[in-house]
């Protein structure tokens, strides 16, 4: 049985000059137990993505499709309904660990407040709350304190063990690397592996720029741009093997240990990701593919087949027709 199935999702940013389409018809599915990285440039639409499965909140307008979650309607476009998933079926780490800790309140308080919202005392789930921030390498201490008087990798790792102290099926973890010193990052990526091996959580979404850190922990890679999904398969056959032009030129754009610039320059990707106001007509990264053709007028549909237990899913005439 599938954990998380999306099916034609789109969610919009309603401004002055009209509709950002920032999700605009994704579909995917997710297996319990499987680590999904979530990339793409600024502004593909990957934490609009994220986001929108816990909390969806103005400017953002839910426009359409299906969230399924352990067979269970997620009703995202209701912030009414959906509390009652919120921290206990489906969680989010936010980008900046700072933004999800009150200044006002320390830790303890604000989890105190959590807790009550879902009806729980913190007397019965301290035990578990002080071997998870065992595990974290964070002295109790911490609960006596405010989130200003924390590192920012102490503050990460305590919004981790908030988010899923209740064992959610989903967890969405975005950009939780950013802003950290490498071995923080590393420390992170790991605990991140940790907690779905020891089953704190059903699933988990990461949604990063850095493909070299999904390349370490994810199970599958899910490639955004302009609000669509180019390219979705297994780690090592995405890495080693993409088969969309975007992805070829993503992964291309990847420094190579060992490799001198004399000898390998890194190229970028050229040109600018188009307005999401007004989308090109057909395949939205034709504006700046090497490959494109006439054929790129028209949207490509989403090929599918099966790539061992993983799903693999590629939106590109090139690979329409060579599944003909």
């Amino acid at each position: 049985m599938e954990l998380l199935a999306v099916e034609n999702l789109r969610v919009y940013y309603q401004t002055l000059r009209g509709d950002v389409k920032a999700v605009d018809g994704v579909t995917f599915s997710m297996s319990p137990g499987e680590i999904m990285g979530l990339a793409g440039e600024s502004g593909c639409g990957k934490s609009t993505l994220g986001r929108s499965l816990v909390l969806l909140k103005p400017p953002m307008k839910y426009v359409g499709g299906k969230v399924l979650l352990k067979g269970t309607p997620l009703p995202i476009w209701d912030k009414k309904t959906m509390a009652s998933f919120r921290f206990s079926e489906v969680s989010l780490i936010p980008q900046y660990a700072l933004s999800a800790l009150n200044p006002t309140r320390k830790v303890k308080k604000l989890l105190t407040d959590i807790l009550w919202s879902k009806g729980i005392k913190f007397s019965q789930i301290f035990p578990e709350l002080r071997r998870r921030m065992e595990l974290v390498e964070l002295p109790l201490e911490v609960l006596n304190m405010y989130p200003f008087e924390l590192s920012g990798g102490m503050k990460q790792r305590m919004v981790m063990v908030l988010s899923t102290l209740l064992n959610p099926s989903l967890l969405i973890a975005d950009e939780v690397t950013s802003a950290l010193d490498v071995s923080t990052q590393k420390a992170v990526a790991r605990m991140l592996v940790e907690f779905r091996d020891r089953k704190f959580v059903g699933a988990i979404i990461v949604i990063t720029h850095d493909i070299s850190l999904l390349y370490q922990i994810a199970d599958s890679i899910f490639v955004m741009y302009a609000g669509k999904l180019m390219e979705r398969g297994s780690t090592e056959d995405l890495i080693q093997r993409p088969k969309h032009p975007y992805t070829q030129l993503l992964v291309a754009s990847l420094p190579r240990i060992g490799a001198r610039y004399a000898q390998e320059k890194l190229q970028g990707i050229p040109g600018c990701p188009p307005s999401l106001l007004e989308p090109p007509q057909g395949c939205r990264f034709r504006t700046r593919c090497p490959r494109t053709w006439e054929k790129c007028l028209e949207e490509p549909p989403l090929v599918t087949t099966k790539d061992g237990d993983l799903t693999w899913q590629v939106a590109c005439w090139l690979a329409v027709d060579k599944h003909a």
